[in-house]
């Protein structure tokens, strides 16, 4: 399964990027938040990837953020809310803090808001992830890190360690400039991280 995707991007869209990587063009839908956080076209861009496999398709959902990949494979976890539902979900506010905050405060009226959400799945929404989010809820969105460091959070996810507990460590260690080693890097957060 696609979990990250670093390469160039050849397009954007509001739904959707087409990133090259190793000489593949990869269509990855997007919701409206990211698409406002893409770099320019032609720029290298890195996003954390849900590969969602269906009997007739595969489809790629790309996040810039942990965050709101964690929040997209909760909401698809809600019974009937499927990717395409799920992100026009993340697309219904500017930031994944603000569902989660409308989620965790049973805040309906915020939520019917969003196009395509009823009442039912509002109330569904509230009912099945209310108690899933830790009381801080979705971290804030954090600055745009260098390939290097992504890499990083990718690795240590990979491993088993949780994002917010991984971006704020790496948010507390000073960039070192452009010629920062993913090795040592990473060593030193792990380091921090095993304590």
């Amino acid at each position: 399964m696609i979990a990250h995707l670093r390469g160039k991007l050849l397009a954007k869209h509001p739904n959707q990027v087409i990133v090259e990587a190793g000489g593949v063009g990869y269509d990855v839908n997007i919701s409206v938040p990211t698409f406002s956080s893409l770099p320019e076209t032609g720029s290298e861009v890195a996003l954390f990837v849900h590969t969602h496999v269906r009997e007739d398709s595969l489809a790629l959902y790309g996040f810039l953020q942990t965050a709101d990949k964690t929040l997209f494979e909760k909401l698809i976890g809600v019974s009937g809310i499927g990717p395409k539902l799920a992100n026009t979900i993340l697309s219904g506010m500017p930031e994944s803090s603000q569902i989660v905050n409308a989620i965790r405060s049973g805040d309906l009226a915020r939520l019917t808001r969003i196009p395509g959400v009823g009442k039912k799945t509002a109330e569904r929404m509230v009912l099945e992830l209310r108690d899933k989010f830790p009381a801080g809820g979705v971290e804030a969105p954090r600055a745009a890190t260098t390939p290097v460091r992504e890499d990083v959070i990718s690795a240590l996810i990979n491993l088993g360690y949780r994002p917010a507990e991984v971006e704020k460590t790496l948010a507390g260690i000073p960039p070192s400039g452009k010629t920062e080693s993913f090795d040592l890097l990473f060593r030193e957060v792990m380091g921090l991280l095993s304590k």
